[in-house]
């Protein structure tokens, strides 16, 4: 029913900039609240940013001011335009959808910040 795709990842030094996409191939049904969580080596997968279909979002604190999430409901899309990276920014990135109860995944994105 949903296939999430995420795009934007890579290496970036300490203080710069990454946009990361996910967009939901298949475009059937629209979905509801859309996120991004991240996962560091050895450690649990955990939420950054999320935004319903009506826009409002939620950040965890330590990207508070440095990420925005947004998200385009005529596509399906979902961004996060991350700033001022840090290194413990270092993870996999993931985007998720909601589709009623069901919860949908992408296949992750890395995300390396490191000079």
């Amino acid at each position: 029913q949903v296939q999430l795709v995420e795009s934007g990842g890579g290496l970036v030094q300490p203080g710069g900039s990454l946009r990361l996409s996910c967009a939901d191939s298949r475009m059937i049904f629209r979905l509801d609240s859309m996120g991004w969580y991240r996962q560091a080596p050895g450690k649990q997968r955990v939420l950054v940013a999320r935004i319903t279909s009506g826009g409002s979002n939620y950040y965890t604190e330590s990207v508070k001011g440095r990420f925005t999430v947004s998200r385009d409901n005529a596509k399906n899309a979902l961004y996060l335009q991350m700033n001022s990276l840090k290194p413990e920014d270092t993870a996999v990135y993931y985007c998720t959808g909601y589709l009623g109860a069901t919860q949908y995944w992408g296949q992750g994105t890395q995300v390396t910040v490191s000079s």
